[in-house]
């Protein structure tokens, strides 16, 4: 997939940031190949555990070095740091590159609980240093689209939100069903996404309330200490009566490969942001009147990694804390939410 390039800049860049990479699997390389497109970073060391992610990962980058722990990488002159490695390492490791002076950009979650997320926002703003994470799907075509037109209340007034992304065949790494590693099933992985997509469409809202349903293969989750979910469904009050559904899950009975949506239900005008044919990443957006339809993107545009260029884009022009991080608490916050509210079995 060819990187999308970050937005245009409004600056000029002097030199390139130096970015370090923990953590070169498949999401880590496609990250590291977004930002090289992009022509905004040069990669400076990459690390992982394991010999053969760095090999692949020193094709793309064949004059940086390849170290083989962590704390190698925090020893180099770094810029910049991007984490890709399992959930559980997300916090810590943000927060000791952060404490180092080192602006990070992290694979979700970036925390499993709304304390770490909290812990890790705190971090970067003592050290004024730029924090993201790559919630990827704010950079599809279709959803900046919709985004904008509810912004410019197109939609009127949105009143119910309903999201889905049921993965026909979840995780292929074990720790993603580990509770202590990954913090959470398909929710943590898949609902973060759907949840992130609802806040930040509709301005981060006031949270009221959550309900939620826990399942793992076929029967309500008793012990999260054991279990991590398969199967999510929440619903989010949000101030003024407006609702959020969600519904995620992992090896579902789909039909295909995934179905992922989200539909935007306002009193003058619906939209909806739809996978095409199964496919994981190809989507479509439309505006509805009525029984109307206006085609508002198609599939094909290369968004997988758009917000790792954005990151570097901005990286380039100043490291400093960037206060929009503060919203990923309110995503972390909701999440800790459904837990709490889904009932034991």
């Amino acid at each position: 997939m060819t990187p999308l390039s970050a937005p245009a800049a409004a600056a000029p860049v002097l030199s390139l940031p130096r970015i370090g990479f923990l953590g070169v699997g498949w999401i880590g390389r496609h990250r590291m190949e977004a930002m090289i497109g992009a022509g905004t970073v040069e990669v400076a060391a990459i690390a992982d555990a394991l010999p053969g992610n760095s090999a692949e990962a020193a094709r793309l980058a064949p004059r940086a070095a390849r170290l083989d722990s962590f704390d190698a990488l925090l020893d180099q002159d770094l810029d910049g740091l991007v984490i890709a490695t399992p959930s559980a390492l997300h916090a810590q490791q943000s927060i000791r590159a952060l404490e180092r002076g080192i602006p990070v950009f992290c694979q979700k979650p970036l925390g499993r609980t709304l304390m770490e997320v909290q812990e890790v926002i705190e971090a970067a703003r003592r050290a004024d240093r730029l924090l993201g994470v790559d919630l990827s799907y704010r950079g599809t075509a279709g959803m900046r689209a919709i985004r904008d037109r509810v912004v410019a209340g197109e939609l009127g007034d949105v009143h119910a939100v309903d999201l889905v992304f049921h993965n026909a065949y979840g995780p292929d790494k074990p720790w993603f069903y580990d509770p202590l590693l990954s913090g959470g099933g398909c929710m943590m992985d898949l609902g973060v996404h759907l949840i992130d997509l609802a806040l930040w469409t509709l301005g981060f809202p006031e949270v009221e309330g959550i309900s939620a349903d826990l399942f793992s293969k076929g029967r309500r989750l008793s012990d999260r200490a054991a279990q991590v979910e398969d199967h999510g469904l929440a619903t989010i009050r949000l101030a003024g009566g407006r609702l959020i559904r969600i519904a995620c899950s992992w090896h579902l009975h789909a039909g295909q490969d995934a179905v992922i949506a989200a539909e935007f239900h306002g009193d003058r005008a619906g939209a909806a942001f739809r996978n095409v044919g199964g496919s994981f990443y190809d989507f479509t957006a439309d505006l509805f009147r009525g029984t109307t339809r206006e085609t508002l993107t198609t599939s094909g545009d290369a968004w997988g990694g758009y917000m790792a260029a954005a990151w570097a884009d901005r990286l380039a022009r100043s490291a400093g804390f960037d206060p929009d991080c503060e919203r990923l608490a309110c995503v972390a916050a909701v999440l800790d939410g459904i837990y709490a509210a889904a009932p034991d079995g």
